[in-house]
């Protein structure tokens, strides 16, 4: 398993495969992992989940961001989802990485970028979520979080359950709205737990921690062993529904989702659209492998395939080249 989640990471990280997943995305597929490739085509998304009593958090994908210009893109792009969000009326929120609004490239910059951001949402009453990245980007990120928290109320982050330091980052922002998800990066031994069984385990422990202590809990989940033993949890505790809800990516499950929401349950989806979605599908892989064979049958095309292959290829290729 790690074999497969080491291989799945390696792609996530391939700039000439994301530029040709960039080219040729939509005929490989992409559309049914991604809610559009535009604004437009996702509100329509967007409305058909709301349809079905789901609500979205929309995520404007982008990776490998190291100039101002592409991060001031970036903003401009949220902002006009923001306008969407609330021109539409949807039930939508918005989900963003700080390394696209220029973390790597300059702190100030990236800051005063999400404060924009943030700003114009509040004035919609429209939540902000922050995703959290792997480790580098990790303590920036929640500085970031803290000082805008000074002056908006209007938004949360992300717990990931491999890292050591999740229990401690749960209780010290506890009075955050939370989404605890075991994460999808690959990191050192040294900070973060590497065996599932471990992660599962403290995955568990938090979700359970902060239904109990926390504002509000995001649990995203494909996992149905996860979701039926939150739904007994719920139950034992005597948790109202409205402190918490499920989340799933967009493409994924479909039916359970319909099935969650039917229930009672608040559901969101995690509805990403541009044409930039090769890492953050090759990450989803990567966190959890048998998400391949979720949509396996609804994703992938022939010419999918051949994309997978390719970058198989790819992928031994260059790592018979390191070892020469």
């Amino acid at each position: 398993m790690a074999l497969v989640r080491n291989f799945f990471m390696e792609l996530s990280q391939n700039q000439l495969l994301n530029s040709a997943a960039k080219k040729y995305g939509l005929k490989m597929g992409a559309q049914n992992v991604v809610a559009g490739t535009n604004i437009e085509e996702t509100i329509e998304s967007i409305k058909k989940l709301n349809a079905a009593g789901i609500s979205c958090t929309v995520d404007n994908l982008g990776e490998f961001v190291y100039e101002r210009e592409e991060a001031t893109e970036a903003k401009n792009s949220i902002l006009d989802v923001i306008e969407a969000i609330h021109t539409h009326s949807v039930d939508a929120h918005i989900s963003l990485k700080p390394s696209q609004l220029g973390l790597d490239i300059d702190y100030n910059f990236c800051y005063e970028n999400l404060r924009e951001i943030v700003e114009k949402a509040n004035q919609y009453n429209i939540f902000v979520n922050f995703d959290m990245e792997d480790h580098e980007r990790l303590q920036p990120s929640f500085d970031i979080l803290e000082t805008l928290s000074k002056d908006f109320n209007n938004i949360g982050t992300v717990i990931q359950a491999y890292f050591f330091r999740a229990k401690e980052d749960i209780e010290k922002y506890k009075d955050f709205r939370l989404r605890i998800v075991k994460g999808a990066y690959k990191e050192p031994a040294e900070i973060a737990y590497q065996e599932k069984s471990v992660i599962d385990e403290n995955y568990i422990e938090l979700i359970e921690w902060h239904l109990l202590n926390g504002k509000f809990t995001s649990i995203a989940t494909h996992d149905h062993h996860v979701i039926n033993h939150v739904k007994q949890f719920v139950k034992e505790h005597n948790i109202s529904n409205d402190k918490f809800e499920f989340q799933m990516l967009y493409g994924f499950r479909t039916d359970m989702q319909q099935e969650l929401a039917q229930e009672g349950y608040n559901f969101c989806v995690y509805v990403p659209f541009g044409d930039d979605w090769y890492g953050y599908f090759m990450r989803r892989l990567a966190e959890r492998p048998q998400n391949l064979n979720l949509v396996v049958k609804q994703v992938f095309t022939k010419k999918t395939n051949t994309m997978i292959g390719l970058a198989a290829g790819a992928f031994i290729l260059g790592r018979l080249t390191k070892k020469k």
